[in-house]
């Protein structure tokens, strides 16, 4: 029970942190402090996005899957969870490259107008 109570706390963790990826930026604008929080998180979603890796987040939650006797997932979490609803068909390359452009559009944006 407390495996999958750990699994579903670090999925809830992981889609709050990617949110955090996307939309952080936006927060800066309010509280230009949270910079130093939001840029080393942008630039490691970024890095995870365009060298196809696989977050240690998803690792840990399907390790904790695994434990309360469930299956785990392949891929990773954006997979799982965010791509079935955007991407039916699934995650390619070429989508991954596409999320950490988007991504660093975003928050570029957004810190050129902090930095003005």
């Amino acid at each position: 029970m407390l495996n999958l109570i750990a699994a579903h706390a670090i999925a809830i963790a992981h889609a709050l942190f990617i949110a955090f990826v996307v939309l952080g930026g936006l927060l800066v604008l309010r509280w230009p402090r949270l910079m130093w929080i939001h840029l080393p998180a942008a630039a490691w979603g970024m890095l995870v996005e365009f060298a196809g890796w696989y977050c240690p987040l998803t690792r840990w939650e399907n390790h904790f899957l695994r434990a309360a006797g469930r299956s785990g997932y392949d891929g990773a979490f954006l997979n799982q969870y965010l791509m079935p609803l955007i991407y039916p068909s699934g995650l390619t390359r070429g989508t991954e490259i596409v999320l950490g452009v988007f991504v660093l559009a975003i928050n570029a944006g957004v810190y050129v107008r902090v930095f003005r």
